[in-house]
């Protein structure tokens, strides 16, 4: 945790000063996400809510989002996560959302995907996505890893809109 504070710092100060908002969808970094952004002292100003969607239930349920969103579409991926991110940002009305989806490991998931596979996507004002691949089955490192690389791409973004801004 000590990594992501750092990070959450920087967001939360950029949020605030910006007047913006943001939601998280997380699968695999069961709340690792949420949990950096909000213990930042003065968090209530703009995280929102999250959603820990481990499971299809999950995702059905907390973000409302049919089955058919995700037809021909493989869940684990930077579009399926880019669909999770749209959903959260959707449902929480919030200027951002991030959504990360994967297997933390020691063993891979349902999908085939191997441990130490993540994707991460940021919706918003600017829409990004990637995927992280540590070929670690370290479940908790794994979160961790996954976890900077949220909060990394989402610093990556909001500098994006500031810059297209000036």
């Amino acid at each position: 945790m000590q990594n992501l504070l750092p990070l959450a710092e920087k967001i939360g100060a950029m949020l605030k000063d910006r007047r913006e908002n943001i939601a998280v969808a997380e699968s695999t970094t069961g709340g690792l996400i949420s949990a950096a952004l909000l213990s930042v002292p003065g968090a209530s100003a703009y995280f929102v809510g999250g959603a820990v969607v481990y499971t299809l239930k999950a995702r059905r349920a907390m973000l409302e989002i049919p089955d058919s969103a995700f037809a021909g579409i493989k869940s684990v991926t930077e579009e399926g996560a880019m669909i999770l991110a749209r959903a959260a940002r959707t449902r929480f009305a919030v200027t951002w959302s991030i959504a990360e989806i994967g297997a933390s490991g020691p063993t891979g998931n349902r999908y085939g995907d191997a441990a130490g596979h993540s994707c991460i996507a940021i919706a918003g004002p600017a829409d990004r996505s990637l995927t992280v691949e540590t070929g670690s089955p370290d479940r908790v490192a794994n979160m961790r890893t996954f976890s900077t690389a949220a909060l990394n791409l989402l610093i990556e973004c909001m500098g994006i809109v500031a810059r297209s801004e000036s």
